[in-house]
């Protein structure tokens, strides 16, 4: 091959190699701001697809809050919010920082204090602040300091800011919950939002115009529904004696036990939820129902960890923990530590008396539709 020739395809190299970073540059630029630290990996774990259950929900002005978290890079967290449900729209920004309208240059680069933060707008109806809360803190490392994932940086930090005082009892008694399971503090601030600039159009929904963009969080733990408590309400002391049968009275509100293997449930096994029969609120699911042999129904875990609740009973001189719903206070059953080590080791002893099933094929028209892909 001559000289000439060499040097032609060379020329031609190179020629594709620029062509092919001005693309880059092209898609990842609005005026200066360069998206050039992110890194590369995309982390989600499962390959079914994401569904957001609000797209069809209406919402009513009235019932619309916002709060504003900081959880590291903000296309995951953004795409991550807006699948919980009760959302009507999320979007990305900078928050509490010391300039006015940055850019991303500014954030990065110029060190204008600013967080990247996600504004969420949310219905009080159907979700409360506190699931909010979380739902948020289930994806960012909570002792961190300026870092989530490959991210770090001042910009990076976590953050809860919000705009009523009311709700900073309720931020800071959840961050105490959360601060008993870590020997060190907690590194999220907690403060009230003292300015908030949209990011540019670019970051916006970015997960979506960018299926396979960078995501440091796992979008698939927005599937493991969180209850929120708001949904259900304890009904007043006549109406639970008059829509309850004797027995189920008997043993939601004094406490009784029905009969083994003479019960509704104890041997059922339809797909489904089970479901307080006092409030509603949903507390087992049958994908988590075992043969235990017991004669009552027997779960390896409720439907949310925390739509139960444990006291100590030492009835019948013995010391055994009792499961009470959380809405109602209604009493279920109890605890035992004897049950399948491979589904954790727990066995949920409910009596059938204080449960009512919905069958998968029920749930949309009793309203649990936001719970069916559990389900399935």
């Amino acid at each position: 091959m001559n000289i000439n020739k060499r040097i032609s395809i060379a020329l031609v190299a190179i020629l594709i190699i620029v062509l092919v970073g001005v693309s880059y540059l092209t898609a990842n630029h609005d005026g200066d701001n360069i998206i050039d630290n992110r890194p590369t990996t995309l982390i989600i774990k499962s390959d079914k697809p994401i569904d957001n259950p609000n797209l069809d929900l209406a919402f009513q002005t009235a019932n619309l809050k916002e709060i504003h978290l900081a959880g590291g890079c903000f296309w995951g967290l953004e795409s991550y919010m807006a699948r919980v449900y009760g959302v009507k729209d999320v979007v990305s920004g900078y928050a509490n920082g010391t300039t006015e309208n940055p850019t991303y240059h500014d954030v990065t680069r110029k060190n204008s204090g600013h967080a990247e933060t996600v504004k969420v707008i949310y219905d009080a109806k159907r979700v409360d602040l506190d699931t909010l809360l979380r739902y948020y803190l289930r994806v960012v490392d909570p002792i961190s300091i300026n870092q989530q994932g490959n991210d770090v940086g001042k910009q990076y930090r976590t953050g809860i800011y919000y705009k009523d005082e009311a709700e900073k009892t309720i931020i800071e008694r959840r961050l105490a919950r959360l601060q008993k399971d870590y020997q060190q503090p907690i590194a999220i601030e907690v403060l009230p939002l003292d300015n908030f600039y949209l990011a540019e159009e670019y970051h916006q929904d970015y997960l979506d115009k960018n299926p396979n963009g960078y995501c440091h969080i796992d979008l698939t733990a927005a599937r493991d529904t969180l209850i929120s408590p708001v949904l259900y309400s304890l009904p007043a002391d006549q109406i639970i004696q008059s829509s309850l049968t004797d027995l189920q009275y008997q043993v939601t509100q004094n406490g009784k036990t029905e009969r083994s293997f003479s019960n509704e449930y104890w041997d059922h096994y339809a797909e489904g939820i089970y479901v307080d029969i006092v409030s509603g609120e949903p507390l087992f699911s049958s994908n988590d129902k075992f043969k235990s042999g017991c004669g009552w129904p027997s779960f390896s875990r409720p439907i949310d960890p925390e739509v139960v609740t444990y006291h100590e009973d030492t009835s019948f001189n013995m010391i055994r923990t009792e499961v009470r719903s959380r809405v109602a206070d209604a009493h279920l059953g109890h605890v035992f530590e004897d049950g399948p080590t491979e589904l954790g080791g727990l066995r949920y002893c409910i009596n059938s008396a204080a449960i009512r099933f919905v069958a998968l094929e029920d749930m949309a028209s009793e309203g649990y539709d936001y719970l069916i892909h559990m389900i399935k």
